[in-house]
């Protein structure tokens, strides 16, 4: 089966029990105890529902992984899996990562014991440079955020297995049409399906899949102990989203592909950050471990005064945060996704007041480069 009739024929394309096209919505907080002698599969909606089960084994299939866990947000999805390491464990980390990954490393799990070191992922040297007696992970984002640095997963996750280490992999951008981490030999990957999965802008949620049973069983106890779990009805939007994520996807990656090659030929622009230029560092092992270079991309103004200009004066995409809707999206990383890391260190990754990051959508890619266009004018 190809990638994207697995998007909707994925065992959850019909209700057994009514026929109907579309995962019911069991709309319930507990379950009635049906026998006294035999074990429930359901019991408390904290604990399970029926409805979030269609959609954790969808994206476990999707990812080629075992279990499948679904969460609140994209951020809970990401805590609960860091949950499941201990005080005094050490994580190596992707420096350039999403500002809201960020904070739950340096302010919550840093004052809880949880050590970190953040190196440039996409040098394997820093990689392993950072190991040491108390490591227990690699977490990367790739291609990274907002500045595209690509990670080679391949080469991560044999020195993750000849060192024992868990790889958590942040796959949003690519979302498993893309690129999927664990057929690289990654051991869990993380989304915020609030983005492309989700696709319209609706729905705040998140999604994790363990690579086996034994890693699902330590996400799983901090999934139940926490709590941190959405709701059956944003479930049926995600599952909903996920059935157009193809033609949202493709679509959407052409026009980032060619907004990117004209920005980066004109002269208002200093620098452009995606994979599917032919310049872009890393673009190699990007296409070796991806089928596509995304939909997403970043790009510098000359002056920081020029950025805030066009983030004023574009009309036919929305100056927000956020990224993966049907609306294409221009974030100012500064002061919206990266807003929770410190200038200091923002400088130091070169995130500075000229970037702005564009989450390409569905409208005519000639109107776009007309708006921006008139906006960097």
């Amino acid at each position: 089966m190809k990638k994207g009739t697995l998007l909707i024929h994925n065992g959850h394309d019909y209700d057994p029990g009514t026929g109907a096209l579309g995962v019911p919505i069991i709309q319930t907080s507990t379950f009635a105890k049906l026998s006294f002698s035999e074990d429930q599969e359901f019991d408390y909606a904290r604990s399970g529902n029926p409805t979030r089960k269609a959609l954790e084994e969808t994206i476990a299939l999707l990812e080629g992984g075992e279990y499948g866990y679904a969460f609140s947000s994209g951020m809970a999805a990401a805590a609960s899996v860091l949950g499941i390491f201990a005080a005094g464990d050490h994580i190596i980390t992707a420096a350039d990562i999403y500002g809201g990954t960020y904070r739950i490393f340096e302010v919550f799990y840093k004052r809880w014991g949880l050590n970190h070191t953040f190196v440039d992922a996409s040098r394997m040297e820093e990689i392993e440079a950072a190991l040491t007696p108390q490591t227990k992970a690699i977490f990367v984002e790739t291609p990274s955020n907002p500045l595209f640095k690509i990670t080679d997963l391949k080469a991560c996750a044999s020195f993750a297995r000849a060192h024992n280490l868990i790889t958590i992999v942040d796959n949003t951008f690519m979302t498993p049409y893309l690129q999927r981490p664990l057929e690289a030999g990654c051991d869990i990957v993380i989304h915020s399906a609030t983005k492309f999965l989700g696709g319209h802008s609706d729905v705040i949620s998140g999604l994790a899949v363990a690579r086996n049973r034994a890693l699902g069983k330590r996400i799983y106890a901090v999934q139940n102990s926490f709590g941190a779990v959405p709701g059956p009805w944003d479930m049926f939007l995600v599952m909903r989203g996920i059935k157009t994520l193809k033609a949202r996807m493709e679509e959407s990656q052409k026009t980032a592909l060619k907004l990117a090659r004209w920005l980066s030929s004109d002269k208002r622009v200093e620098a452009v950050y995606y994979p599917g230029l032919d310049c872009f560092p890393g673009k190699a092992v990007h296409e070796g471990q991806a089928d596509g270079p995304g939909a997403v991309f970043s790009f510098e103004t000359r002056t920081e005064e020029a950025a805030v200009k066009f983030l004023s004066s574009v009309q036919y995409a929305a100056a927000a945060v956020s990224l993966g809707g049907v609306e294409t999206i221009a974030s100012y990383p500064i002061r919206m996704s990266h807003a929770a890391v410190p200038p200091l260190e923002r400088k130091k990754l070169g995130i500075t007041g000229k970037l702005i990051r564009i989450s390409a959508g569905l409208e005519d890619c000639d109107d776009l480069m007309e708006d921006f266009d008139k906006a960097l004018s």
